[in-house]
């Protein structure tokens, strides 16, 4: 069953526990909540303090994306607990965010090391991957890994960015090394998914979309749930995929 995450980052963060009721009401399945720690983006966010606001009025799914980094005041090691005490309920991280090995590459071992903190703290463990990113961390930790996000915009960067082509390649490759594992795992894709790409992606394999702009800026207030129309017309592109 496809699975709908709209991201609170495009919400109104005046009445964001009105927005998140409202989304939620209307039919999304997963609140994904991006936390940005000057790696990929320059500027820090502590976004613990929202999740934690969050939890109390929803007992949906919260997805932390991770988008701290190496070298950063505040490792995986803190947030993740962070994280996890405040209600989260995935979190998920890039390789890139890890400790280095001795060619000041992502660790293997401390891929491996952070998902297994992720589940000691009760959370499902996500590993994102942008666009550049080789799918040789994945392959080391299939079989302990929980969702697979690939990410169709580079992360980080201004707002506004268009959906990348090649992520269409990355979501194909993905699930067959999904699919070889025997495992259920999802496969998540963010960036710019809407009304006239969320077909193509599920066609290609994924099964949750994240979805910022593209619910936050359709709302209509004639809807019972203001957003209720386009997640239904969301829901329908999918439908033409079948499940």
């Amino acid at each position: 069953m496809y699975k709908i995450a709209p991201s609170i980052i495009s919400a109104n963060f005046a009445k964001l526990g009105e927005e998140i009721i409202n989304v939620l009401a209307s039919g999304g399945d997963i609140i994904h909540l991006e936390v940005m720690n000057k790696h990929f983006v320059p500027t820090y966010r502590n976004g613990s303090k929202a999740c934690a606001a969050i939890r109390p009025i929803t007992q949906a799914p919260i997805e932390i994306h991770l988008t701290s980094g190496y070298n950063v005041d505040n490792s995986l090691n803190d947030l993740v607990p962070e994280y996890a005490k405040a209600g989260a309920n995935i979190i998920t991280f890039h390789p890139e965010a890890v400790d280095r090995d001795a060619y000041n590459l992502p660790s293997f071992e401390n891929i491996e090391r952070i998902v297994d903190l992720i589940h000691e703290n009760g959370c499902k463990a996500g590993l994102a991957f942008n666009a550049g990113t080789p799918f040789s961390y994945l392959d080391h930790v299939i079989s302990k890994i929980d969702v697979v996000l690939i990410m169709s915009k580079q992360t980080g960067l201004i707002s506004g960015q268009k959906f990348i082509p090649e992520a269409i390649n990355k979501v194909r490759t993905a699930r067959k090394k999904i699919n070889d594992s025997g495992r259920n795992i999802i496969l998540e894709v963010h960036g710019d998914v809407n009304l006239g790409n969320i077909a193509q992606i599920a066609l290609a394999g994924a099964d949750t979309f994240v979805v910022g702009s593209a619910v936050y800026e359709a709302g209509n207030e004639t809807d019972p749930n203001r957003y209720d129309s386009i997640i239904a017309a969301l829901r329908a592109e999918l439908a033409k995929v079948g499940s």
